[in-house]
This record gives structure tokens, C-alpha cells and sequence, in this order.
């Protein structure tokens, strides 16, 4: 055998490797499937509680069931909660990654108590929605447009919208900030999101298999386009809130190690709009509004209320004479 037969041979293994573990990596990241290693990654703290969740609050809802097709026809599912009381407003919670609609109940919670109606949509391969791969936030942001304009055609034009997401559903809402969106979106509220999808694949690689990034992210990233449809390089947060006006309010716990808490400062310095920073001390990865319930409510209503026109005042009922 000749040594140039001898490389080519080595070359041709060394491919395989590659590409075998690139679709072991898209398959454990990106292919729809229960993400099992979650529950034992020391950089997330678990909520052992169902009244963290509010689910009793939840389950006491008028909870609507509604239904949707993304841009590209994919059958996507939401849970709509009216508010107590009539508003022109509505907020969308948009939930993480290997999360769904249905476990937002606590931001639910939180907005219906400010007087809005509220919707918590399934992310593309979360829940009842379709599709077989995870997002990250990239094609979501087209699902999340979709969402605003249902809306619109629910409430009218003169209903008033924020977006709130926490993980990968805090990129996802800042990943749509950077889209043509209608006047009635008026603030974006964000609870530590990463900066893109191959800044935090970057990162995760590191830190759970301690890999390099090259060269199995660029092929996983190919191997990504043609099953799932986008490169990694694609999916910018930061390119996105560069190109928005609207207001963002930044939150990242500074004992963030799953999306790491440097990343919000450079989501903020990048940001085109007027924008608020809220560090919450102490606090893992999204777990700043379980650290202080309060503070984060008090928070999200002063920035929200900011860009919001008064809810209208309740009808007083005329005296029986």
C-alpha cells in the first residue's frame, strides 16, 4: 500500500468520525427528542415545586387552546388566558428550550395580575407544535411574528403587545425584535438569552464534552442546514437587536452558568432602542424571577408600563335608585 493510499484512507476515516459525531450531536441538540441530560447538568437549578410554575393558578384560567400555521405551513399551537378584567393589552411569553407554552404559568400569572391578556405559545418541536428539530430561536422568530399578527386580528389595532422570553425564548423574542413588526408591539422584555446559536453551542460544547468548537461545530452547523434548514452563524441575537428601536429589557442572574451572564452585556451594548439592564444577584440560569418574585415583578411593570398606554379605567355602574 502506498503512503498516498494510506492518507487518503486515514482522510476518509477521519471524515466519518466527524461526520458520525456531528449527527450525534445534531440528534442530542437539535433533532426533537427528550433532552435528557438536562436533568443532570449542574448549571440548572430545578424547580421542584408546581406552585413555582403556578399550576393551581393555571388550572383556575380560562385556558384556550388556539392554533396557527407558520410561514412554511407548520401546524403551531398556543394557550390563550383573557384578562381579568377588559385591556387593549396582550403579552406573548415565549417559553425555553425542552420547555412548552403551558409551563410559562408563572409569567402568565404575572401579567394577568398587570391587566393583560396572555398568550404562551409551543415553540416549533416543543409541545403540541409541529416540527422535528429545535429552532433555537431563529425560525421561531417567524413562528413569533405569525403569533403578533393573530393577535392583531383578535384584539384589533388598538391593542398594545410586549414580548417576554426567558432561555432560548428570551433569544427568540430578541431575535424577532430585528424583524418588520407592526406599531402595537411596543416593549420586548428578555431573561437571559445568548447572544446566538453558535456562541452558546460554542459554549455548551466546551463546558459539557470540553471539545473545541472546530471542526465538529461547522459540520454540525451543515449537517443542522440540511436537515434542519439554518447554520448555526445565522441564528444572531445580536444581530437582530441592532437593527430594532423598540425597548428591551435585559435580565441575566450573575450565577448564570448555562448561558454565561457576560453574555447580556454585550446583548445590551448591542442594542439599537432604548434598553434596561436588571441583574439579579444570586441567581442560576432562569431563575431570576424564583429568586425574587417581587423585585422581578416590580421590575418587568415599571419598564412595560413605560411604553404602554393607562389601561382604561373600569366602568363605574350607576347607583339604584
Amino acid at each position: 500500500m502506498t503512503a498516498a493510499s494510506i492518507v487518503l484512507i486515514c482522510a476518509i476515516v477521519i471524515v466519518l468520525i466527524l461526520f458520525g459525531a456531528s449527527m450525534y450531536f445534531y440528534n442530542v441538540g437539535i433533532r426533537r427528542s427528550q433532552k435528557e441530560f438536562l436533568e443532570t447538568d449542574p448549571a440548572l437549578v430545578k424547580v421542584d415545586h408546581p406552585w413555582e410554575m403556578e399550576e393551581e393558578w393555571l388550572g383556575s384560567q380560562a385556558v384556550e387552546t388556539v392554533h396557527i400555521q407558520g410561514e412554511d405551513g407548520l401546524s403551531l399551537t398556543g394557550y390563550y388566558i383573557p384578562a381579568p378584567l377588559p385591556s387593549n393589552r396582550t403579552a406573548i411569553v415565549v417559553h425555553g428550550y425542552n420547555s412548552q407554552g403551558r409551563e410559562m404559568g408563572a409569567f402568565a400569572k404575572l401579567y394577568s395580575e398587570m391587566g393583560f391578556h396572555v398568550l404562551m405559545p409551543d415553540n416549533r418541536g416543543h409541545g403540541q407544535s409541529g416540527g422535528n428539530y429545535i429552532g433555537f430561536g431563529w425560525h421561531d422568530r417567524r413562528d413569533i411574528v405569525q403569533w403578533i399578527h393573530f393577535i392583531l386580528e383578535r384584539s384589533g389595532p388598538d391593542v398594545q403587545i410586549i414580548l417576554h422570553g426567558v432561555s432560548m425564548g428570551g433569544a427568540t423574542v430578541l431575535m424577532t425584535s430585528g424583524e418588520q413588526l407592526p406599531d402595537q408591539v411596543k416593549c420586548i422584555v428578555s431573561d437571559c438569552a445568548y447572544t446566538s446559536v453558535k456562541d452558546i453551542l460554542t459554549y455548551q460544547l466546551k463546558q459539557m464534552y470540553k471539545l473545541p468548537p472546530f471542526p465538529l461545530l461547522p459540520v454540525t452547523s451543515l449537517v443542522c442546514k440540511l436537515r434542519a434548514g439554518y447554520f448555526f452563524g445565522e441564528g444572531s441575537a445580536l444581530k437582530q437587536v441592532a437593527r430594532t428601536r423598540l425597548p428591551i429589557l435585559f435580565i441575566h442572574g450573575d450565577r448564570d452558568a448555562f448561558v454565561p451572564f457576560p453574555m447580556v452585556h454585550r446583548l445590551a451594548a448591542a442594542a439599537g432602542g432604548e434598553k434596561d439592564l436588571y441583574v439579579v444577584p444570586t441567581a442560576a440560569h432562569a431563575n431570576a424571577y424564583f429568586v425574587n418574585k417581587k423585585e422581578y415583578a416590580q421590575r418587568t411593570a415599571r419598564f412595560v408600563n413605560r411604553y404602554l398606554s393607562p389601561l382604561p379605567e373600569p366602568a363605574k355602574s350607576e347607583p339604584v335608585v
